[in-house]
């Protein structure tokens, strides 16, 4: 499965609603599965953004379905970023060619 980073900032909505954001994540967490992945791990965060949250999803069409939907719902305004463990890291920088 592919990882994803998202650092989401809370919206006025979201601000507006907050102590509605459990049974959201809840949700959230529900669409998720829906779609094949799992929410690997949830942050409430200081600084530029509120949540970091990390998925596994099977694809990129399941997470732009995701977060499409979130947005939709206008809670909160997602960064998404593909993410790649060490190996796979490791893996694309040896087919890097060697600077001329």
């Amino acid at each position: 499965m592919q990882r994803y980073i998202s650092l989401m900032r809370l919206t006025s909505k979201g601000l507006a609603e907050l102590s509605d954001s459990g049974a959201r994540r809840k949700v959230s967490e529900d669409r998720v599965a829906a779609l094949g992945g799992r929410s690997v791990a949830f942050y409430a965060t200081l600084g530029a953004y509120d949540f970091v949250q990390v998925f596994e999803m099977p694809d990129n069409a399941s997470m732009m379905q995701y977060v499409l939907t979130a947005r939709r719902d206008g809670f909160v305004d997602p960064l998404i970023l593909p993410a790649f463990d060490s190996q796979t890291y490791g893996d694309i920088v040896g087919r890097v060619s060697p600077a001329q």
